[in-house]
């Protein structure tokens, strides 16, 4: 009877010291050090999840600056603000943007022209962030307010009905549009 407690007690303290390790690695509020670096430099980025820095998104980017796999200068959408910021946060010099990842460009957001659109959920699939929204041969829009301005999904639409328009002007948007107004 001893020896049945003695090992039900064992194998109980291996499982939960598995399910700990299972819940540190799955559970963002159980960071290692060098998470809280790459959080840091997440959040400096501009969560477009376009890809433009060679990279799947933001976070991936983001890991690969933390481990010097990759120069802070590869983010069009972030600029040379973003190049800057990572440059401060590093302790690193500012670069400049480098070409090959794109140009640097005012921010803006996904228009589906409606009355073209045939449904064909090609721009749902590509769009990293859930922002267009539509059933299968039915319209497709756009969620503003979660569109990125990755411009991912504009290549894909067989009717191009998807254009890339400016950033509407609002008081949450006015401040960053407008950097040359306040120093």
């Amino acid at each position: 009877m001893l020896t049945a407690i003695i090992s039900l007690t064992s194998i109980t303290t291996v499982l939960g010291f598995m399910l700990y390790g299972v819940h540190r690695r799955y559970n963002p509020r159980f960071e290692a050090a060098g998470d809280s670096v790459v959080e840091s430099i997440n959040a400096l980025l501009p969560q477009t999840q376009c890809g433009q820095c060679n990279y799947t998104g933001c976070r991936p980017y983001a890991e690969a600056i933390a481990a010097k796999e990759a120069p802070i200068n590869q983010c069009p959408p972030g600029g040379e603000a973003t190049i800057n910021s990572l440059a401060a946060l590093l302790g690193q010099n500012v670069l400049t943007l480098n070409p090959d990842n794109g140009a640097e460009a005012p921010a803006k957001i996904a228009f589906i022209h409606e009355s073209m659109c045939i449904g064909c959920k090609k721009c749902i699939l590509v769009c990293p962030v859930d922002a267009i929204v539509g059933a299968p041969k039915l319209m497709h829009t756009v969620i503003a307010n979660e569109c990125t301005g990755c411009d991912l999904c504009v290549e894909p639409c067989p009717v191009d009905c998807i254009d890339m328009i400016d950033v509407p002007v609002t008081i949450s948007t006015w401040r960053t549009q407008r950097p040359e107004a306040h120093p």
